[in-house]
């Protein structure tokens, strides 16, 4: 494997690490989004 495509895949691994913390965090966001949706009092 040459210096070029390790480096290629070093950066890919990279990127693959922050998508899925990015994912994560998205995850989390929509969950309180959406508890506090349903903690909301109904509007009549």
């Amino acid at each position: 494997m040459s210096s070029d495509e390790r480096a290629r895949i070093k950066e890919l691994e990279r990127e693959v690490r922050e998508l899925r913390q990015a994912n994560e965090i998205l995850k989390k966001a929509s969950a309180y989004f959406a508890q506090a949706e349903l903690d909301r009092p109904l509007k009549r």
